[in-house]
């Protein structure tokens, strides 16, 4: 094979279709819209108009909500990754492990709120944490494997 044998693929490059440039290139005259009409025209947008019609879109029941005001953004981190961080040798067990540390290792990815605890994936290393949050199964396996997690003073009392 030599540079200069090189080609495409057959097929793989498409050459642009002139359209409206006379009748002898078969895509003359309507340029292939058809016969006049609202979408023979340009600058049409009519997605999802039925005619007059009450679209389907606006004929379905709305559902569910979204609390932007109140959603707190946490960063959500897995037990099971935390363990294989600290096998790995990207985490340090000696003090406490918080969010910066998580941030560090590569763990906690945004979670402008904190860092949430969960519950996913087994823990065998003795670990202090200080979080924004945990699950209830997430604290009770850090706390079997002899750790302790730290959460802040408002969030336990909401738990309780």
């Amino acid at each position: 094979m030599k540079l200069n044998d090189i080609r495409d693929n057959e097929g793989a490059r498409h050459r642009r279709i002139r359209v409206g440039r006379g009748i002898g290139s078969g895509k003359g005259k309507t340029g292939g819209r058809g016969q006049k009409g609202q979408k023979s025209r340009s600058g049409v947008a009519i997605k999802g108009f039925e005619g007059g019609q009450m679209p389907l879109h606006m004929r379905l029941p709305k559902r569910g909500f979204t609390n932007a005001k109140f959603a707190k953004d946490y960063a959500e981190v897995n037990l099971g990754m935390i363990q294989k961080a600290i096998d790995a040798g990207k985490l340090e067990t000696s003090g406490t492990v918080d969010h910066a540390a998580l941030k560090a290792a590569g763990l906690a990815r945004g979670g402008k709120d904190g860092v949430r605890l969960l519950g996913k994936g087994e823990l065998t290393a003795k670990v202090a944490f200080k979080v924004a949050g945990a699950s209830k199964g997430a604290v009770a396996a850090v706390e079997k494997a002899g750790g302790s997690v730290e959460l802040p003073a408002a969030k336990e009392t909401a738990e309780a």
